[in-house]
């Protein structure tokens, strides 16, 4: 029996990590590296891939956590999501769109696209500034990964 990501290409794999929160293109690069893809080929399918959920996190995070917290199933896991979001985003208060790229180009455990689209729909960050910061604040994100497993497989 086939595996049922069998049919999936590595680059297609590569591109799906990254797109899922929690991993992101932090885990994307390194897994595709790890499968033959060259780091440069990998960083940009990483980068590409952290961006595909963008704008429809920007777009209906907000009306989607509401329906969620409404669920007892849910509401803790949302309201614990939000609590620590907010706690990490106070940095992006200070220094407003630079603070949300710095956000999501560090590439730590709860940092990201995924808790930069939270953080700028929290702080209210219109989607004309967040969008672009998110974008930048992940292809310098994309880099650090670049060179951490550039440095990686030259050992």
């Amino acid at each position: 029996m086939e595996s049922a990501f069998q049919w999936m290409t590595k680059e297609l794999m590569v591109l799906f990590i990254a797109a899922l929160p929690i991993m992101e293109l932090r885990g994307a690069i390194p897994i595709g590296v790890s499968m033959g893809i060259h780091p440069l080929h990998a960083t940009i399918l990483g980068v590409v891939g952290s961006l595909l959920p963008v704008p429809f996190l920007l777009l209906f995070l907000e009306p989607v956590f509401e329906k969620l917290k409404k669920s007892k199933f849910f509401f803790k896991f949302i309201q614990r999501t939000v609590k620590k979001t907010r706690k990490s985003s106070e940095r992006i208060r200070k220094y407003s769109t630079l603070g949300l790229v710095l956000f999501v180009a560090i590439p730590l455990p709860t940092t990201g696209v995924w808790s930069g689209c939270l953080a700028a729909k929290l702080l209210a960050v219109p989607f004309k500034y967040a969008m672009p910061a998110i974008a930048v604040g992940a292809s310098i994100a994309g880099t650090i990964m670049f060179i951490l497993s550039y440095i990686a497989i030259k050992i």
